[in-house]
């Protein structure tokens, strides 16, 4: 037997795949040899297997269709090593047309994925989500300094963060707002000659204050518009230490006026006193000095601006 054609079980490869050896399967008929076996044996033409450029050629000249060269050159390899030895012989064929998209492997994320279906092309505008309130800075600090004897003005950045900390806890309920614009603790505790200020403070200043925005929110309500508001200077007097159990002086300002707009109307409340700490007018008794119970009170609710004072009090 010629070796260079033998084929065996033993020596063929279990598996011929196009990518080891080439694209498409080739018979050359002029390189065919023919297999003597031992004498009694029959006679097998065997073949020789080239690969070429993707055009399978035989005795006839011409083109197969497209369709059937990966199946005829997978059959005819098949045939030629089976006739030689019998052993299995597995050939994939090449791909004739490229596939369709795939879909997303398992375990994939599409490229939107966690996007809002808004911010996606084609989908609805986003609507910006509105900022949440917050307090506005009135003289950070400023209550563990020395007081002064000069006068608020009410034209000022600090004035005006003053009124509206006041209004935005009057709107929202929430009187922690307006800390900022109450009277300081720290300055509390410089002008009060009493035992614990700092108690007084917490549990009555403070505390009355709240019960007062929330009666102040129980009539304004969320949606009123704030206008402006009156401070009557002309009514500010210097406190002197000594008067109402202080050691330090101080500006007052009684009967200030906050004018908003609630369906069309105008209406008014007051601010029963404001008390100057270094030149910075802020709020001390809100809806009433004194109080005969533990409850929040509206000073002087009125339609229209209302009107300011009276003068006097400490």
């Amino acid at each position: 037997m010629d070796h260079a054609a033998h084929l065996t079980r033993e020596t063929q490869p279990p598996h011929i795949t196009p990518s080891a050896v080439g694209p498409i399967a080739q018979i050359d008929p002029k390189r065919a040899g023919r297999l003597r076996h031992r004498r009694g044996a029959s006679r097998v033409v065997s073949s020789t297997v080239t690969w070429l450029d993707g055009v399978v050629r035989g005795r006839r000249r011409g083109r197969w269709p497209a369709a059937l060269i990966p199946l005829l050159a997978a059959a005819l390899v098949a045939v030629a090593v089976a006739a030689c030895g019998g052993g299995a012989v597995t050939v994939k064929a090449a791909a004739t047309s490229r596939p369709a998209a795939a879909a997303a492997a398992p375990g994939t994320v599409p490229p939107d994925a966690g996007i809002p279906h808004a911010a996606r092309p084609g989908g609805p505008p986003l609507v910006p989500a509105p900022p949440a309130p917050s307090a506005l800075p009135v003289d950070p600090g400023a209550g563990s300094l020395p007081q002064t004897s000069a006068f608020p003005g009410t034209a000022t950045t600090p004035f005006h963060n003053v009124i509206a900390d006041l209004w935005l806890a009057v709107t929202t309920g929430d009187a922690s707002y307006a800390l900022p614009a109450f009277f300081p603790e720290t300055a509390y505790t410089q002008v009060k000659a009493i035992a614990d200020p700092q108690s007084d403070w917490q549990d009555r200043l403070w505390y009355d204050f709240t019960l007062d925005v929330a009666a102040a929110h129980a009539l304004v309500g969320s949606h009123a518009t704030f206008v402006r508001v009156i401070v009557p200077a002309e009514d500010a007097a210097w406190v002197d230490p000594g008067a109402c159990y202080n050691s330090v002086g101080y500006w007052h300002a009684p009967g200030s006026r906050v004018v908003y707009e609630e369906g069309g109307e105008t209406r008014s409340f007051g601010i029963a006193s404001l008390i100057s700490w270094r030149g910075e007018w802020y709020v001390v008794h809100f809806g009433a000095v004194l109080r005969s119970g533990v409850y929040g009170e509206v000073d002087d609710p009125e339609t229209g601006p209302g009107t300011p004072g009276p003068p006097g009090g400490c």
